[in-house]
């Protein structure tokens, strides 16, 4: 029998190595307790070892790019999953002409069958018209008495100008017993403004009163979370099924070391957590988390990581399982876009962040 031909040799040896290279992957994926999957809507991130295990975590980015919610979740995702034991999916506004993540593709979020599957929905969206079949999907979630969280732009995450289906949702909706829509009714509060000069001035978050027990607080000092965003307003007193955690200070600057903004801007100053729960059409009461921090850049401070990582435990009934301080070491490389800036990565499928 003649021996392979030289070229056929060297495609032999290129096709060994990335079988091995592959194998060492999946071996170290595995070591680590995790898997990673991606689909032409999302990526998945399986968690294998922690008190999370079992529970199925989805969340939905599409912000329109400023506050880069397409890389805050796949991030959070990332240490829910290898710190925590989660299994995580993150969905994103998709390109249909293409299959790349656009956030200003607001009627396009491909994968929401997940979310008859999952224990926790998280929402990190902007004014979003999704067409009915999609938005149904959402909206049967919403009303199964599952718990919701939900970051940022979050609470408007719904402008329907297309279907009259669901405009009860929208977030400047007029509809009574849906004013205010989604974010009013299910969530506590839609959006109202920015609170100080957005772009301008920073959020120092402190304890509300009678709030330092929460568990969802556990591991976190007052006054430990900075975030360069601004606060936003939010109408005052809330809901009373509204129980804010913390209050932000807005500062002067765009640094942790800035002062304070003087006058009537900080008295009082607004809720920028809360929990709240909602009764669903099927008669279950779901619990709710709200953190209007969250941007990608946000997420660089490691409190407010901690305050979302216990977050999620709360929602899905696993505050006992809180660690005293819990672990949320960004996984991976995370440089993210500041909110300053409206420029995304162009390009980037889902199949693309299938990895630590």
């Amino acid at each position: 029998m003649a021996p392979p031909a030289r070229d056929a040799v060297f495609v032999i040896n290129v096709r060994t190595i990335a079988q091995r290279t592959t194998l060492a992957l999946l071996a170290i994926a595995l070591f680590a307790g995790i898997l990673c999957a991606a689909s032409s809507a999302g990526v998945t991130y399986q968690g294998k070892k922690g008190p999370g295990h079992g529970k199925y975590v989805v969340m939905l980015a599409g912000d329109d790019g400023e506050y880069h919610s397409e890389e805050a979740l796949p991030q959070l995702a990332k240490i829910l999953a290898v710190h925590h034991g989660f299994k995580t999916t993150v969905l994103f506004s998709i390109d249909p002409k293409d299959g790349t993540i656009d956030p200003h593709q607001t009627r396009n979020i491909p994968g929401l069958k997940d979310l008859s599957k999952a224990d926790l929905m998280v929402l990190f969206m902007r004014w979003r018209d999704l067409p009915d079949d999609q938005m149904k999907m959402i909206v049967d979630y919403a009303q199964s008495g599952r718990p919701i969280i939900a970051i940022r732009t979050g609470t408007h995450p719904f402008a329907f100008k297309t279907s009259k289906t669901y405009e009860k949702y929208s977030w400047n909706s007029t509809i009574p017993g849906w004013e205010g829509g989604f974010g009013r009714k299910i969530l506590g509060e839609t959006w109202v403004d920015h609170h100080g000069k957005h772009g301008f001035q920073s959020t120092r978050a402190f304890f509300a009163p009678d709030a330092e027990n929460s568990p969802i607080l556990r591991g976190i000092r007052s006054g430990e979370i900075w975030v360069p965003t601004d606060t936003y307003e939010v109408h005052l007193p809330m809901k009373p099924t509204c129980h804010p955690l913390l209050l932000g200070q807005v500062l002067t600057g765009l640094h942790p070391t800035d002062s304070p903004v003087p006058g009537k801007v900080n008295d009082p100053m607004m809720p920028v957590a809360w929990t709240n729960s909602y009764t669903g059409d099927q008669g279950k009461t779901a619990r709710i988390f709200v953190s209007t921090m969250g941007a990608a850049d946000d997420l660089e401070n490691e409190a407010l990581r901690r305050l979302l990582v216990n977050a999620t435990y709360w929602a899905v009934g696993l505050e006992d399982k809180i660690p005293a301080k819990a672990d949320v070491d960004l996984v991976g490389q995370y440089h993210p876009h500041s909110f300053r800036s409206e420029e995304y990565t162009k390009g980037v499928k889902p199949s693309d962040l299938a990895k630590y």
